[in-house]
């Protein structure tokens, strides 16, 4: 057992018990909610390393506790993969602007919600690196023992995933960086998977970044890059 603990939120009985028998094979313990309301009380309950949510639920949706997560400061650092249906684009560009690190639509095979559950879990870990732990640039200050961000002087909330993108748009200062890259490096995705994912994560973590979101730069046509210096 790899002592990962994930929170399946789903109110149909055969998909959940599906998905917890397949991730309990992959090694994880899960625990299973069956509406929005249950949900957010075995989040505060359990602090699951991991939340798989639909978001088709009853008592609260999907995107209403997805936001009562990210909102709350003890639950707003847990990795949330969403399920949607193949029509609910919509739902699914405001899941991801709320703050889910990925999604998988319906139906789905639960060996592709497994493998993404892994690459979250894989570039969460601490990255153990040696050298200098903190950055500056201009007002952004990076600190990688702890993970904090600052702007100025104010602390910046950022998802695991905004995170991850921070630190490797700071690792390669003035290059390029392609959506397709981004997807690969960030999210562990070798095959062709819907580029706006990327946007939509680097767009959030700009208006967070406020008056230092000029650092993040979009090259038309190419993908972004991150300067040291802005104009």
């Amino acid at each position: 057992m790899n002592s990962k603990h994930i929170l399946v939120v789903e109110d149909e009985p055969d998909v959940s018990e599906l998905l917890k028998h397949q991730l309990n094979n992959a090694g994880y313990e899960v625990t299973i909610a069956e509406d929005g309301e249950d949900g957010l009380r075995k989040v505060r309950k359990l602090m699951p390393d991991l939340i798989i949510l639909d978001l088709m639920i009853p008592e609260i949706n999907g995107l209403e506790v997805c936001k009562d997560i990210r909102i709350n400061p003890t639950t707003e650092h847990i990795p949330i993969v969403m399920c949607t249906a193949k029509a609910g684009e919509i739902d699914r560009v405001l899941g991801l602007e709320l703050g889910a690190d990925d999604y998988v639509t319906k139906p789905f095979s639960p060996r592709e919600l497994i493998l993404r559950v892994n690459n979250i879990f894989k570039r969460n870990k601490v990255n153990k690196q040696t050298g200098k732990n903190w950055l500056k640039f201009g007002n952004i200050i990076i600190d990688k023992n702890s993970h904090e961000v600052r702007v100025g002087n104010s602390i910046i909330n950022l998802t695991p995933t905004e995170y991850k993108i921070l630190i490797l748009f700071s690792d390669r200062i003035g290059r390029v960086q392609s959506r397709e890259n981004l997807l690969r490096d960030v999210w562990g995705y070798e095959a062709d998977i819907d580029t706006r994912i990327v946007d939509t994560h680097v767009q959030r973590l700009r208006t967070k970044l406020l008056s230092s979101s000029n650092h993040i730069v979009t090259v038309r046509g190419f993908g972004y890059k991150f300067l040291t210096e802005t104009a």
